[in-house]
Parts: C-alpha cells; sequence; structure tokens
C-alpha cells in the first residue's frame, strides 16, 4: 500500500469502535509515527510506499487499536504542553485539562521549591522545570514503574526534577520530602463507584492506583495534601490540585478546615470545576 491508500484503509477499519472522524484523527496520528512526516509532508509524498518494517508495525498498531488499547500506548507517546511524552500502562495517559492546572501555576509561579504529589509519567513536573528555570522541583510517586517512566521523560525531555518513591499517604514517609512553596498534584479522586460509568478503554488498560478512590474515602488524598501543606509548606505558599468536577465544594471545605487561609475553585475549559488552589 502507498501512504494514502494505508491511512484511508487503517480509518475504514477503525471507524466502526471510533467513529469517522476520531478514527480518521487517529490514523493520522499513527501514519505520522510509521513515517515521521508530517500530514503536509505525507500529503506530498502520499504515492510512496510503506517498507516492509512498517508495513508489519502497521498491523500490529492496527490489531491493538482493534482490540481497544488507547492510541498513546500503541504508540508509546502523548504529547502534553507542547512536548512528547513517552507512556504506557504503568502511567496515566495526560490529560488536556492537566495541561490547564499546569498553566495555573506557570502563570502565577516564578521561583521557590515545588514538589509534585503522584507525579506518573512526570508530565506536570516535567513541563514546569522546563518553563520555571528558577524553581527547584521535586516529584514523587508511589509506583517504581511510572517513576521508570517519570525518570526517563525527563532525561529525554530534559527536565531537572528529583523523584522519590514513596506512598504519599504515609505520613511517616513525608520526612523524605522537602518543605516546598508550591505543592502540585494531580491525585486518585474517582470513587470505585463510577468504575462503571467509565469508558472501557480507560478502567481496562489504564492504571487504578493511579484513578480509584474508595467509595468510603473519595477525598483521603486531599486531606492528605491539606495536612501536608499546613505542616511542610512555606510561607504565602500555595497547593494547586485537580479534582473531580462533583467534589469541587468537598475539597474546598477540607482544606479551609485544614487552616488554608483562602481556596479557589477554578473551571477548566468545558466549564466544569476541575482545579483548585488553596493559599496557606
Amino acid at each position: 500500500m502507498d501512504l494514502s491508500q494505508a491511512q484511508k484503509e487503517l480509518a475504514r477499519r477503525l471507524e466502526p469502535r471510533y467513529g469517522h472522524r476520531e478514527g480518521g484523527l487517529i490514523a493520522s496520528w499513527v501514519m505520522e509515527r510509521l513515517t515521521g512526516w508530517s500530514k503536509l509532508e505525507r500529503l506530498v509524498r502520499k504515492t510512496e510506499l510503506l517498507s516492509a518494517g512498517a508495513q508489519a508495525d502497521y498491523e500490529r498498531f492496527a490489531a491493538e487499536l482493534l482490540a481497544g488499547r488507547p492510541v498513546q500506548y500503541v504508540l508509546g507517546e502523548c504529547w502534553f504542553c507542547g512536548m512528547k511524552f513517552f507512556v504506557d500502562e504503568q502511567v496515566l495517559i495526560p490529560r488536556p485539562e492537566t495541561e490547564e492546572l499546569v498553566e495555573w501555576v506557570i502563570s502565577e509561579v516564578s521561583g521557590g521549591t515545588l514538589l509534585d504529589v503522584g507525579t506518573g509519567s512526570g508530565c506536570i513536573a516535567i513541563s514546569l522545570a522546563r518553563r520555571l528555570p528558577a524553581a527547584a522541583v521535586y516529584a514523587c510517586d508511589v509506583s517504581p514503574g511510572a517513576l521508570a517512566v517519570a525518570r526517563q521523560n525527563a532525561t529525554a525531555l530534559g527536565g531537572e526534577v528529583r523523584f522519590q518513591q514513596l506512598d504519599f499517604l504515609d505520613e511517616g514517609r513525608w520526612a523524605e520530602l522537602p518543605a516546598v512553596r508550591w505543592l502540585v498534584s494531580n491525585p486518585p479522586y474517582i470513587p470505585y463507584s463510577e468504575r462503571g460509568t467509565m469508558a472501557a478503554h480507560v478502567v481496562d488498560n489504564e492504571p487504578a492506583l493511579a484513578l480509584f478512590v474508595p467509595d468510603e474515602d473519595a477525598l483521603v488524598f486531599y486531606r492528605a495534601l491539606g495536612k501536608f501543606a499546613r505542616r511542610r509548606l512555606e510561607t504565602d505558599g500555595a497547593l494547586y490540585a485537580e479534582i473531580h468536577e462533583d467534589l469541587g465544594a468537598a475539597v474546598r471545605e477540607i482544606l479551609l478546615a485544614q487552616g488554608a487561609k483562602e481556596v479557589i475553585l477554578r473551571k477548566d475549559l468545558q466549564g466544569k470545576h476541575r482545579m483548585v488552589k488553596a493559599v496557606y
């Protein structure tokens, strides 16, 4: 097949599972990965044939996509804040609303010590390290596998981040973390009871440890973040966190009860309360 035929055929095969628009976008993304050429370059060279190696990868990618594996894991890459991050099933796929959280931090922070809790792929910490060169950036995660991915990304993208493996819910480990001025986190916040309402490709592929919290204690991470902020945040510091769209008021109440001077909820581009800032 030439490049044009290959892309059209892949889009046709993907359409029943992903729909016309998304199937076409995924097919284009796959062809860019296989060729290393942009959409415009592929249009110019559309009659060129796929190499034998590219053809084999094409069939493998198609089979995995048709089985429901997310394209980001299939290709091992995801764009975030203008950078291409490596991702696999050990980490969450970065989302656009998390980019909004990063941009909020960047708009208000310049220097100082910053800690990213539950770093996963390292997308938050690395993006902040790249954009805030005067800041000393630390990051922690409970998963050794996630930290391996984050370190790989930091090496590839040039972000200077100090990584630490620990369970943030274990207060006995907090002494291993630095006192910070800025605390940032996209923690697990989805109650297990919502699992059945979520897309199968998320539930079946992304790490449950990074997604779900017990129904009876859905705000466990925000209580821990608020307690850590009260103990270890420097004067005039702040906590920035992503939140469940339905739990903003509850998160705000907890953080105020734990000593925050002010708590601000912010809507994402979809008009949902998805971020919070607590000032200490």
